[in-house]
This record gives structure tokens, sequence and C-alpha cells, in this order.
């Protein structure tokens, strides 16, 4: 057993150990599927604490030569699949942390001082294979494949951190990439490559080196899917299991939205709640609101106008293919965006292309790296949201059109009303608070129609739920009307409660008092 040659199964021993354990062995058929493949190089990319090097130290449980691994997999899903005893413990895996080589090469070039490192290893077991003067990995792995025709798994871990720590050297992120090409591509003793990062392996500026990589990211994961976070029956299961509120975990931590898998969830934060029986935010913790603060705050016309539709519940269109994959290169809105789907702080739908803030985990870093920003008015509207809330839910009309004609006057600067959908993102936004009790949902289907805005009350409530109508110039009690003759409050069939009917209309015209409200409380349902 190596550092880096054959490493082992003790990393995968240690997480099957650990009081909460998800088996996600099932990737290794995936993996399998895709050896000695055009496939079969992969590139994973999620954001940290997303469970990446747990798979990579599996992935290296199962293919190092030398361990007999045989019993660490049995009972999970991996030993079902008919290619388990094929491919267990058949391969050389050569296994590299790239962020523990750019920290020990120090002032030293990171590729050479990984060559030395490697095959320091790779000559106590093939020494006689090549000669001393060979300081190349690649030729030394040529020689190696010539004489036995043996294939080695490649496993990199934080593949992109030169990318992300070293962004202001250029030349030594082209060095690194050519070394990464001129080690893996067309090489037949290459029977998989899989690396993982936080960014994807793409495009870096005119230098596509790896092109022969097949991404899997945050934007579309495919068929690792299931392998991204923990799946909604994952998550029941340890909430059952931790006598946990599922309700309350999935408004803290659901959010990351795939093509098959619609509620994905941050598993460190979930393992982290089921633990301390505390619901917080936990997979912030391990990063910064300053990352997201400079982001946040970049200059690009329609940014600030997107992120203020997001907070106040709104989805947003994103254009993901102009981004450069690296964290400096931006040149539109979308591109910051794009960033932010890949490092967490956004979800995505790849089949509308829409972005949107995941969860209350999530929401909570927005408004910490706000606190300390250039968004003053946000804010504001922000801390007035509760004393809206109190008031609606008290029916006082008077109070509510006051506390939106004064949201309104805060965010006109980024926010502009031209439409009942811009008119749904503001009243999302003065209704901020409402989230901590409720689930906001926009265009509910409902009756003969949907409604605009529907606030459903969480579990542990006794709150009304809150049926709005908004109108555009026109009429407050026309919205009340319409919420009626449509019955939007059949989408609250199954709700048994108070539900308030709120009418909204801004009229532009009126420039002392453009919001008009009226609101109605209905019978309890049954």
């Amino acid at each position: 057993m190596g550092i880096y040659l054959n490493p082992g199964n003790r990393g995968f021993w240690q997480s099957i150990r650990s009081e909460i354990y998800v088996d996600k062995t099932g990737l290794i058929a995936k993996t399998n599927q895709y050896l000695n493949t055009e496939q079969q190089y992969i590139c994973v990319s999620r954001p940290r604490r997303f469970g990446k090097s747990m798979a990579i130290k599996m992935l290296a449980a199962y293919y190092s030569r030398g361990c007999d691994s045989g019993d660490l997999f049995r009972g999970f899903q991996i030993e079902k699949e008919e290619t388990f005893n094929e491919h267990l413990n058949q391969y050389d895996v050569i296994f590299m942390n790239m962020q523990q080589f750019l920290i020990r090469a120090k002032e030293e070039d990171v590729t050479e001082y990984l060559e030395r490192a490697v095959l320091e290893e790779l000559r106590e077991s093939y020494g006689d294979l090549f000669s001393e003067r060979i300081t190349g990995l690649a030729e030394a792995l040529e020689r190696i494949y010539a004489k036995t025709e043996k294939q080695f798994i490649f496993l990199i871990d934080e593949w992109d951190c030169v990318m992300r720590e070293r962004q202001e050297s250029e030349e030594l992120q082209k060095k690194y990439l050519d070394f990464l090409r001129d080690l893996l591509k067309d090489q037949p003793y290459v029977a998989l490559a899989y690396v993982t990062g936080i960014l994807p392996i793409k495009k870096y500026g005119q230098h596509s080196a790896l092109n022969m990589f097949w991404e899997y990211s945050m934007t579309d994961q495919f068929i690792f899917e299931e392998y991204t976070g923990f799946t909604e029956e994952e998550v029941k299961a340890l909430c059952v299991r931790y006598d946990m509120d599922f309700a309350k975990v999935s408004d803290w931590y659901d959010g990351y939205m795939l093509r098959q898998f619609r509620h994905i969830y941050n598993p460190r934060s979930v393992v982290a709640a089921m633990k301390s029986r505390v619901f917080s935010n936990y997979w912030t913790s391990t990063e910064t609101y300053e990352a997201l603060k400079l982001y946040i705050d970049m200059d690009f016309d329609g940014l600030k106008a997107d992120i203020v539709q997001m907070l106040g519940g709104e989805r947003v269109k994103v254009n993901t293919l102009s981004f450069q994959n690296d964290m400096h290169s931006f040149r539109t809105k979308d591109d910051v965006l794009t960033l932010l789907i890949h490092i967490g702080y956004l979800g995505y739908d790849a089949e509308t292309k829409e972005a949107f803030i995941p969860n209350k985990e999530i929401i909570g870093e927005f408004e910490n790296a706000m606190s300390v920003s250039g968004w003053p008015e946000v804010m504001r509207v922000l801390k007035a949201s509760e004393k809206l809330l109190e008031a609606t839910l008290s029916g006082d009309e008077e109070s509510v059109e006051r506390g939106l004609d004064r949201a309104h006057m805060e965010v006109a600067s980024i926010l502009t009303y031209n439409d009942e959908n811009a008119l749904g993102s503001a009243i999302g936004l003065a209704y901020y608070s409402a989230r901590k009790d409720y689930k906001l949902v926009r265009e509910l289907p409902a009756g003969k129609g949907f409604a605009d805005v529907v606030f459903l009350p969480l579990p542990h409530t006794d709150k009304p739920a809150l049926v709005v109508e908004l109108k555009y110039d026109e009429d407050a009690r026309t919205a009340i009307q319409q919420i009626k003759d449509r019955q939007y409050t059949q989408a609250l069939a199954g709700y048994v409660g108070n539900i308030l009917l709120l009418g909204i209309n801004y009229e532009r015209g009126n420039k002392d008092k453009p919001h008009s409200c009226v609101i109605e409380r209905t019978v309890k349902q049954s």
C-alpha cells in the first residue's frame, strides 16, 4: 500500500464506520461501465462538502491492487452488480490530491514536485522496467505498459485548485494543463481517469488541453445525479432514524434540482443537523460570505435585479454556456450567476435553464453578504418585512399599503415595475421574513388558473395560508374577485386551516399611494 500508488482502502473503511454513512457505492457500477471506453475520462464537479473526496476514497478502495476490499463492500449496493467481482482490486491506482501537492510544493513548480513524488513510489514497484534517467511520469508509465500491458486508474481530487488558487499565474496553469494532457490523453495505460473539483474542466481561455473529459457538473450531472448529494428518500430515512422533522430539514437543506432527481440535499448539512439535532448553517460555515459578497457586488447590468428577484422567491433565466470555468474571466452577469451555481450558492434547473436560491441555509448567506455590502436598500426591505407580515395577518390594509409603498421606493432603482411578474418579485421580497413560517409558491395551479403567489404554512406553524392575486393598473377588489371566481383556494384542498385572500394592485400614475390592498379571511376548511 502506498501514498499515491494503490493507496488502499482505509479512507473508505473510515467512511463506513462513521455514525452516518449513506450508501453511494452504486457509483462504482457507473465507473465500471466506462472502463476502457470513449467515456473513460470523467470530470465530476460539485461544491465543497458534497462528498467528492469520499467518493474518490471509495473508488480507490474498490480498484486498488494489493488490498482485499471485498468485505468492506458486503451488504452495499455495488455487491449486487454483475461487475462487482470482475474489477474488485484489479487495477493499479494512482491517487493524487492536487491540494496537497500545491501546498507541499511551496516555491517549487507543482508539476515537477508531483512527478518526483509519484515516480519515487512507482520505482519501488516497477523500477526495473524503466531507467533512472526517466524523470517524466508519463514516459515511465508508457515503458511499464509496453512491457507488461498493465493499465492504471487515475483518481485526481481537487483537480482545479491550481486554477482557483493561482489565478494570477497563467504560465503555471498552462504548464499544469499540459502535464495532465500528456499524462492522460490518448494513453493506452489509462483504463479510467476520474477527476473531481469545484469547477468544470472544459475551458480555460484559449487552452483546451483536456477536451477528452466528459463533464458532470451542477448544471447537468447526467448519470451521476443520484451521487451528487443526498436524495429525498435518503433524507427521509435519516429523519426517521433520528426522529427529525422532514419538513424542516427540507426547508433548510433541499433545493438542488437535477433532471431526474428533483430534490438533492447538501450532505454535509444534513449529517450535521442529524447529529446535533439543531438546524443551522453548516455548509456555509466552511466557507466565508466574503466570497459571495465579491461576486454579487460585481457591476454587471442586470445582476442586482436578478439577485433581488431570487431573494423574492423568483427564478431567473441563465445562459451557462459562455462561462469560462474559472473564477476571474467574467464578461456578463450570466457568467457570475453560473459560477454561483457551480460553487453551490444557487440551484439550477437544467430543463428550464433557470437559477434560484435553493434553501434557507443559503438565503441566510446572502443576507450576511448583503449586510456588509452595497445593498442597504434591500436590507431595509428585509428588516421591514416582519412588520408587513404582522399587518397582513391582522388584516390592517392601510399598513400593508404603506409598507408596500416603502418597499417599492427602496428597490425602485434596482427592480423596475413593468408588469405583474416584476410586481410578484417585489412582493416576494417585501414578505421576505415569511419564509421562516411559509413556503412561497409562484404561479401555483389552482381552480381555473394559476394563483400569482401562495404562502403555504409550514407544518410547525399555526398561521393561515395566504393566496395573493396581483394586478397592475387595475383594482385590488378585482383581484379578490378573481381569486373567488377562479376558485384559487382549491389548490389548498388538503390544507386544514384559515386562509387569507390578498388582492394587491399597483397603479403607475399614483405617486403618492401606488399600492392598494384588500384582505379577506375565509372560513376554516374541513
